[in-house]
């Protein structure tokens, strides 16, 4: 097995990053377009067709709008109450759910003129106030539907808004469940913003209403509708629930969970709906999937036209399940559907009304991606250790009987147990492990130079890259200990800079730093760990040995703050803030290697040597200084002029250890600069061996003559808290830190 792992850790990635898919830690676009075309041709394969006698679907279309005794669109109020009354009284029909909303009042009567006149210059008229009373019945449009509909099995239609600041018009019927029902429970409802529902004199007069909104998915497909929708806390069921709800005696809805040990992390366990001897499959978002019984034209169609004339023999309808719709394109209710590109929303929720009294809704509880999540890890990990053992053939035989397997087993739940399994990351998963398997001899064997350096790339220099690209068997990323010399950077003030720029330049500002600093580091041969916001980490001396790494680990950090300093100008003509870093370079042994876990891993050192690192760059501003550097690295690096600073206890140490400044290449640091050193060695010898006076006084030398420094007052202010209250003969002259 040893000479295939390479093999079978390409195989178990191809798993992961399916796995990741699955559990949602992030989504793979074409992944889920492909369940959505698997999931479509499964229910145009399956679905029933024919028309449902049940139901029947009367149209607003183009022949009704064209009429004349009807009038343009909306129609007055008066009209659709004379097509209720009929419906009911002519037709007999059971339940009608209008799929329209009537948000705004009816002024086609003119009876708000007539009310304005006889408020203003005919009030004095006794006889135009009488003629208008006996008038004001058949005037009011909007009080003649409200009565067509009080008393009879109407569900009225609304819609809810999910934009932010969208607006409430009408008025909501009251919820189905009221706000609490689901305390304690994580479910994802669709919460709505605002509202376009009916006027509240047609609201109260109706038994019921419910919302016709769908739920598209991203391909824009209509594939869902919500059965429950938030709002304001409490929860508002669906048009074609509240219609069945409606027909089979207004029974309550109960919320079924699934068994209590079941539950468990942030799963809800709502997975049905009980509303009487019924139960409605739901999804996490509370959604139920539509059961399309076929392409457009499952139910008979009306138009309302001929109904208002009546038209349609009065058989036709009687006792029908009556939905009230439009399917003309002016009217914008047309919607994409798996069984169409242009499918009546009407029709839609007539699929649902037959699906939910059929017991017909498929399931996909939010369960279900542990389902693929297991069959992922069981098939994959399966395959990718048994393919790359395989010959060719037998490997082809056993990722095609594992997509056969597969398929069946979605096809057997889908139709005896009415429940979708997603299947594209399995597919997808089988063919990949297959795909990679067959062509790793051309990728691997041939091409390991390419490999070498696309592997490292991203971290080291190209120069870098290009010699371990020469010699490919020899690097790894494995973990190991090395002495490595590793550097912290962080931008100081950066939260207060964040706060007071727009996030776009901001942005850029950022981007062109990191790029700036970034180019230094791999300009001194270092391997770039990461950016964890504005800090940057880099280390040396790994995958690619370097006996110099503590010395150009500190040429780098005196160099980054060189190169901010030129950036510094063209930052200033941006509008930008200057820039000031800090720079925290250690030594010592930690492990270096290919670290994290199996949905991200990363080349990277760690020990405690790396976070004493960390602790020197927030030391920087302490101290103020540019560029931090650790004992070790002193005593590593050559060619450089150090000053110690200080000797300090960082978080999380017991040992002191001796920090130092780097002052420049040796030769190249100015004589004054030289000076000034020498003074301040003096200076901390005093002040160790705790002569307070002479240390205040050479301190107080230094302060005048180099005027500006950080490090001599912070200095001057310990020597003054020690002569009032000294450390004693035990001191070691180390400073204490307790913050990170």
């Amino acid at each position: 097995m040893k000479q295939h792992l390479a093999r079978i850790a390409l195989g178990l990635a191809v798993v992961a990053l399916f796995a990741g898919h699955a559990v949602k830690l992030y989504r793979i676009g074409f992944v889920s377009q492909l369940d959505n075309i698997i999931y479509d041709y499964r229910l145009r394969l399956t679905a029933p067709g024919g028309v449902d006698p049940r139901i029947v679907i009367l149209d607003i279309d183009e022949k009704s709008l064209a009429d004349p005794a009807l009038g343009r669109w909306p129609w007055g109020r008066d009209k659709m109450a004379a097509i209720v009354e009929r419906l009911f009284d002519h037709y007999g029909i059971a339940v009608l759910g209008v799929d329209v909303v009537n948000p705004e009042p009816d002024t086609s009567s003119g009876l708000g003129v007539l009310e304005s006149l006889a408020a203003g210059e005919l009030k004095e008229l006794p006889e135009f106030r009488d003629a208008l009373a006996r008038l004001r019945p058949s005037l009011d449009h909007d009080g003649r539907l409200a009565g067509a509909v009080k008393g009879r099995p109407v569900v009225l239609g609304y819609y809810f808004n999910f934009d932010e600041g969208a607006r409430e018009a009408g008025k909501l019927p009251p919820p189905v469940l009221p706000a609490g029902t689901f305390t304690g429970r994580n479910i994802a409802f669709l919460r709505a913003r605002g509202f376009g529902a009916n006027l509240p004199a047609i609201q109260d007069a109706a038994p019921s209403a419910g919302h016709f909104n769908p739920a598209p998915d991203f391909d824009g497909v209509t594939r869902r509708v919500p059965m429950l929708v938030e709002y304001k806390g409490a929860t508002y069921e669906a048009l074609s629930l509240a219609l069945v709800r409606l027909l089979i005696g207004s029974p309550g809805i109960a919320p079924g969970y699934a068994q209590e040990r079941f539950l468990a992390g942030n799963y809800s366990g709502l997975e049905w709906l009980e509303v009487g001897p019924l139960r409605i499959p739901v999804d996490e978002n509370v959604a139920a999937l539509v059961p399309y019984r076929g392409p457009r034209g499952s139910f008979a169609y009306f138009s309302l036209a001929d109904i208002y004339h009546a038209r349609v023999p009065a058989e036709a309808l009687k006792g029908k399940i009556a939905l009230l719709g439009t399917t003309t394109p002016s009217l914008f209710d047309l919607r994409a559907a798996p069984v169409g590109e242009v499918y009546p929303g009407v029709e839609i929720h007539a699929n649902l009304v037959a699906g939910i009294l059929d017991g017909a809704i498929k399931h996909k509880p939010a369960y279900m991606w542990g389902g693929e999540v297991l069959l992922l890890v069981v098939l994959g990990v399966g395959l990718a250790v048994l393919v790359p053992m395989l010959s060719p053939l037998r490997a082809t035989v056993v990722s095609a009987a594992t997509v056969a397997s597969v398929t069946a087993l979605s096809i057997a739940l889908w139709s005896g147990a009415g429940i979708v399994l997603p299947l594209a990351s399995v597919l997808l998963m089988t063919l990949g492990i297959f795909a990679l398997n067959m062509s790793y001899g051309y990728f691997v064997e041939s091409r390991s130079k390419r490999q070498i350096t696309e592997r490292f790339g991203e971290y080291v220099p190209p120069e870098l890259a290009d010699q371990m690209a020469r010699d490919p068997a020899k690097y790894t990323m494995e973990g190991r200990s090395e002495t490595l010399t590793v550097l912290f950077s962080d931008i100081r003030g950066f939260t207060t800079i964040s706060e007071g720029m727009e996030p776009t330049e901001l942005r850029r500002m950022l981007n062109e730093y990191l790029t700036e600093m970034s180019l230094v580091i791999r300009g001194n041969r270092g391997t770039l760990d990461k950016y964890i916001g504005d800090a940057i980490m880099a280390f040396w001396g790994a995958p690619v040995a370097d006996p110099g790494h503590a010395t150009r680990a500190v040429e780098t950090g005196m160099a980054m703050q060189a190169r901010l300093a030129e950036l510094a100008p063209a930052f200033r003509a941006k509008g930008w803030p200057e820039l000031a870093i800090g720079v925290g370079v250690n030594t010592g042994p930690m492990y270096v290697g290919d670290m994290g876990s199996r949905i991200r891993r990363a080349y990277t050192v760690i020990g405690d040597a790396v976070n004493t690192a960390s602790r020197l760059e927030g030391l920087t501003k302490r101290y103020g200084v540019g560029v931090l550097v650790g004992e070790e690295t002193r005593r590593h690096a050559s060619g450089i002029v150090f000053r110690e600073l200080d000797r300090v206890r960082v978080k999380g140490k017991d040992e002191p250890v001796a920090i130092f400044e780097p002052l420049g290449r040796e030769g190249a640091v100015p004589s004054a600069r030289l000076e000034e050193a020498k003074l301040w060695a003096q200076a901390l010898k005093l002040y160790r061996a705790q002569s307070w006076e002479q240390a205040e006084l050479a301190l107080f030398n230094l302060d005048r003559l180099y005027p500006g420094t950080r490090l001599y007052p912070l200095y001057a202010e310990r020597v003054r808290h020690y002569r009032a209250a000294p450390p004693g003969p035990g001191w070691d002259g180390a400073t204490t830190f307790e913050e990170k």
